[in-house]
């Protein structure tokens, strides 16, 4: 595989997992209509210090033929259970939030659980089905930069896909903040409280697809 198909192969790929909605995607709308443009920005980042190092510690397992301790039921369980439970947390939070006779549209970076750099982080990390993506897609990719260039091509692959997650939740959260200022408050707490509901649905998924 030259250089070029191997990029293309790479964005077609991983695109699957960086623009799928899941929780991160609904969070950075929510917090995007705080923050806008940087909001979402910030969650890649967050986003990115989880997955870089994971992307990285897949490929010395590769490399050192221990690959197998990811497909332990036990790593599962774990995942899915505390990824799971936490979005609930999260999601009744935000209800709870929504449905206060004090709730207005946010102006404010708000409290350190509302930082975006660690609800990306929070989120990528207690997310089971972004955990099982690099366990199975991903690490074929990771197989075939080793295969390729070594670590040095993990590197590299993960540059060619991480693009697509700043791209993406900048732009979502960008587009947030635009909706939220051509509303009311009302039809914005609505829509809040529909994205709490929606992080509860994937709470939930998670816990039953981890039991």
């Amino acid at each position: 595989m030259d250089t070029l198909n191997f990029v293309a192969t790479i964005v077609l790929v991983t695109a699957s997992g960086a623009l799928a909605p899941g929780p991160l995607f609904f969070a950075a709308i929510s917090h995007g209509a705080k923050l806008g443009a940087r909001g979402g920005l910030a969650f890649a980042v967050g986003h990115t210090l989880f997955e870089f190092p994971l992307v990285i510690l897949l490929g010395l397992l590769l490399a050192l033929g221990l690959s197998a301790i990811v497909s332990e039921p036990a790593v599962k369980l774990f995942t899915g259970v505390i990824g799971g439970l936490a979005l609930l947390v999260f999601g009744a939070m935000q209800i709870r939030e929504c449905i206060s006779s004090r709730f207005s549209v946010p102006k404010s970076r708000g409290t350190v659980f509302q930082n975006p750099i660690l609800i990306g982080l929070g989120f990528t990390g207690l997310n089971p089905f972004f955990i099982v993506w690099w366990f199975t897609a991903g690490l074929g990719l990771i197989h075939i930069s080793l295969t390729l260039m070594g670590l040095l091509g993990v590197v590299f692959m993960y540059i060619c896909h991480v693009w697509m997650d700043y791209a993406w939740l900048t732009t979502v959260a960008h587009f947030a903040r635009v909706g939220t200022n051509m509303i009311g408050a009302r039809w914005y707490k609505a829509i809040m409280a529909f994205f709490g509901v929606v992080l509860i649905y994937f709470g939930i998924t998670f816990l039953v697809s981890a039991l």
